[in-house]
């Protein structure tokens, strides 16, 4: 398999293309601060909660260890080489056009079923407030505002991300507030709930290091979404700045806002109330401490946050598919450009995104469950090969550019190498879970396709 040096970069450059640099540094710090908080967070740690109780906020811990390791990994690459194809340019770069054509294609797949995904979440919180009308239809309307933000241009994108950022972070900051003077018993009208929620109902462990397991496999999936600020670096006005501002950054804003929102709750709340699932654990929160409207108001929250998912992955999807065609890895339509924006890219993921939500109304039974099943372990894959990557090109630039190592990764390599051993640990969780192991293998096989293609590509290509 033949390797690209730093001698001889991927073709057609993303440093060379058309795109324009509309971010302003206001709007790339607002994206990682925001990216920090997606939906994940406010919708899927409920189920997380129930399976390990208390110990959530352990594992919360741990796989928040392991995103510090994987962004600092990437932001190292990144910050030395801005791309709007980030890990998977990066790839390429380090191991091979057909690592970036897995990395790239496959991580397109998981952002343009997740827009479909966050979009009939959206849906369904509108039609609680405004019973009868079709969810299909605010689908829709929010497939096409998003869409036409992200055709107009990238600072249309950079504006509504930094809205919704700076809602979601002052919305979380406020329940953090709140949530740690209810703990300490200074909130009027509360009582302090002590350690009876983190003791009780079973202990700390109630389902055994089972749920546990359970728990972290949950929290690792919550994270998704920290790689935007990599790819949007490459349309900001000072994209080595910006990457190396929101890496260094990461370590405090998982610690606060994942952690930090996890001990709260289970503090606060008894970890096997039903209203945790069913109402999402910072609304069950929120309405245990009896504050009128505070859990319809956290509502709106999330609402946002899945609006805020649904744009920011129109755009992650848009870029990838854009890189990996100006690479000569797709079709030479995704790669036309207007007014500095991959417009065919766009229109492509948004189409995709709401082919995805007519599959969950059409074959709720059998095909829809399955393209679920092929995304489920992207993530990971992406985190191995962002791993490799870093693995692999950090001795290179140290050798031939020293100069562009702005940001380093932490007692190198021995963390790229404890990062990688803790993705093979999730994996083989994943093999010892019925629910995941399905996603495991589904994905696995997603993955070995993408990759016989891209390897089939990169020879086609190598013998012309």
């Amino acid at each position: 398999m033949s390797r690209t040096t730093l001698d001889t970069p991927p073709a057609a450059p993303d440093a060379h293309v058309p795109l324009s640099h509309g971010l302003k540094q206001r709007h790339l710090s607002m994206i990682a601060l925001g990216g920090v908080i997606g939906a994940g967070l406010f919708v899927g740690s409920g189920a997380g909660i129930a399976a390990a109780g208390p110990s959530i906020v352990i594992a919360y811990a741990v796989s928040g260890l392991l995103v510090m390791l994987v962004m600092r990994m990437l932001g190292e690459m990144s910050a030395a080489y801005p791309s709007s194809g980030s890990f998977s340019a990066h790839a390429e770069r380090a191991i091979g056009p057909w690592a970036g054509f897995t990395a790239g294609w496959s991580f397109w797949v998981l952002l343009c079923t997740a827009v479909g995904l966050e979009g009939i979440g959206a849906a369904k919180i509108v039609t609680g407030w405004l019973p009868g009308t079709p969810e299909w239809a605010w689908v829709a309307l929010f497939m096409v505002v998003f869409c036409v933000a992200n055709l107009a241009a990238v600072k249309n994108f950079g504006e509504f991300e930094f809205w919704f950022a700076a809602l979601k972070v002052g919305a979380i900051s406020l329940f953090l507030v709140l949530g740690v003077l209810a703990v300490t018993g200074v909130l009027p009208g509360t009582d302090s709930p002590g350690t009876s929620n983190l003791t009780g109902q079973g202990g700390f462990l109630p389902h055994g290091s089972e749920g546990l397991v359970v728990g972290l496999l949950a929290s690792v999936f919550a994270y998704g979404g920290l790689e935007t600020v990599t790819i949007a670096a490459a349309e900001s006005q000072n994209p080595v700045q910006g990457v190396a501002r929101a890496v260094r950054t990461a370590m405090w804003r998982i610690a606060l806002f994942y952690i930090g929102s996890m001990a709260v709750i289970v503090t606060l709340v008894p970890w096997d109330s039903k209203e945790v699932v069913e109402k999402g654990p910072y609304v069950a929160a929120l309405d245990h401490l009896g504050i009128p409207g505070a859990g319809q108001l956290m509502n709106v929250v999330v609402f946002v946050a899945l609006l805020s998912a649904m744009n920011a992955n129109i755009y992650g999807s848009s870029r990838i598919a854009y890189s990996l065609v100006e690479r000569g890895q797709g079709p030479k339509a995704l790669g036309r450009v207007s007014a500095g924006v991959p417009r065919v890219a766009v229109l492509v993921s948004c189409v995709f995104g709401f082919v995805c939500v007519l599959l969950s109304y059409w074959r709720p039974d059998d095909v829809f469950p399955w393209l679920l099943n092929m995304i489920g372990a992207v993530i990971l894959v992406v985190w191995i090969f962002i791993a490799v990557s870093q693995l692999l090109l950090r001795r290179r630039v140290e050798r031939e550019a020293p100069e562009k190592l702005v940001v380093r990764m932490w007692l190198f390599p021995a963390l790229t190498w404890v990062a990688l051993a803790g993705m093979a640990a999730i994996f083989v969780l994943m093999a010892r879970q019925p629910d995941t192991r399905v996603q495991l293998y589904s994905t696995g096989g997603m993955t070995l396709f993408l990759a016989a293609v891209g390897y089939a590509w990169q020879r086609a290509r190598a013998a012309r």
